[in-house]
């Protein structure tokens, strides 16, 4: 599926889904001045976006399907595929593997050198899957408990 890039940023596109406002957003990009950080992870913290906006909002800004871990059964087999340590380095989580192709969800679908790590450990060609990031945290502590 080829990706679709829409030429606007994130901020500007909460903006205009009504999300937040600009004054809210200004707020947020001075925040991520000061001390970094992926710009939706400073709308959560600053309490003006919620995790499944920011979610939506990437899935209509790239093309990457969102997709709701709470009700997604995954495959305990996966857990071997992807090792923890990387799973709660990048924040992903394995989903499934059809054929040659594993499905991961994560929470920054735009970080390349997750998904190259991801493809060279698996092997597989990787379909991203946009999640939030606290249903990849339980999801890992779910199907990584034992192996944490």
């Amino acid at each position: 599926m080829p990706i679709r890039i829409i030429k606007k940023q994130l901020g500007e596109l909460l903006v205009e889904q009504g999300i937040i406002n600009q004054n809210q957003l200004d707020r947020a990009l001075s925040a991520q001045k000061e001390k970094g950080g992926l710009i939706g992870e400073i709308l959560v913290e600053l309490g003006f976006a919620k995790e499944e906006d920011i979610a939506h909002a990437l899935t209509v800004q790239y093309g990457f399907p969102y997709l709701p871990l709470d009700n997604y059964e995954i495959n305990p087999d996966m857990t071997k595929i992807i090792p923890s340590r990387v799973c709660r380095q990048y924040l992903l989580m394995p989903i499934d593997k059809i054929g040659n192709n594993l499905s991961v969800g994560m929470s920054n679908p735009l970080n390349i050198q997750a998904v190259e790590d991801i493809e060279l450990l698996s092997g597989c060609n990787v379909q991203i899957f946009v999640c939030t990031a606290s249903d990849i945290k339980k999801a890992i502590e779910k199907h990584y408990k034992e192996k944490a």
